[in-house]
């Protein structure tokens, strides 16, 4: 498989490795949005996306639109999804998208989702608050994977919405708290913690490295080649 890295940073030169080792060929490295020519030139199969927030609609749109399937894991940009949703319905095209690749993290979403429903009934008892930690780095504050986690829990009606942590003196017990942390070299921890007056429910997440994130996302990729459509990592593990 030929694959086009778009966004060469640290999680890109991690896939490259990554991809090598699982046999594929590197047909494009860039850093910046490709362009039309320098994408079909490349004999890409796939893209795999990991850029920056203001950069990831245009990186998208133009692999939808000249027919390369690609898999995306910038988070900060979502705003605009529902666009790239209808514009990959038009052209036919394959779109993968995940806020985290990571296997171990996308059964932690299953986990919490089925927390939440079995919590359902005790809402009014159970405060929730969930604490991602990242690298300085990290442009999007918090980060996309809290935010799904907090989705999922807002789906299941157990709460109404979500605050952030500056914000806490405003907080009611209907929203969810997500506190936000950087510090040096942490690839990522997200806990999410269920607490009434007479306990406590906490899972937790903790990447050691960024290669879960590039295994997953080359995992996606495999999985993507012949298929049309939008996509997430539910669909690639079946669960």
């Amino acid at each position: 498989m030929n694959i086009a890295i778009i966004g060469y940073g640290k999680m890109g030169k991690t896939i490259e490795k990554i991809a090598k080792i699982r046999n594929h060929k590197i047909s494009l490295c860039y850093d910046e949005t490709p362009s039309v020519h320098l994408l079909n030139n490349s004999n890409s199969n796939v893209a795999i996306e990991f850029s920056q927030p203001d950069s990831a609609f245009n990186n998208v749109k133009i692999c939808v639109e000249n027919n390369i399937p690609i898999v995306s894991g910038t988070t900060g940009w979502l705003e605009k999804f529902e666009i790239i949703k209808k514009i990959c319905k038009e052209k036919n095209g394959s779109l993968l998208y995940s806020s985290n690749f990571s296997i171990g993290m996308n059964i932690f979403f299953e986990i919490n989702k089925k927390l939440s429903k079995l919590l359902h009934s005790y809402s009014k008892e159970y405060e929730v608050t969930i604490e991602e930690i990242h690298h300085k780095k990290k442009i999007d504050k918090p980060s996309g994977t809290a935010l799904s986690l907090a989705k999922d829990i807002v789906n299941n009606s157990m709460k109404k919405t979500w605050i952030l942590d500056d914000k806490n003196d405003k907080k009611t017990k209907d929203q969810i708290l997500i506190s936000s942390k950087r510090f040096d070299n942490v690839p990522g921890i997200h806990i999410v913690k269920y607490e009434s007056k007479i306990e406590e429910i906490r899972i937790q997440h903790q990447a050691h490295n960024r290669d879960g994130f590039a295994l997953g996302a080359i995992i996606a990729a495999e999985w993507i080649q012949n298929k049309k459509g939008i996509f997430s990592m539910k669909e690639v593990l079946g669960i």
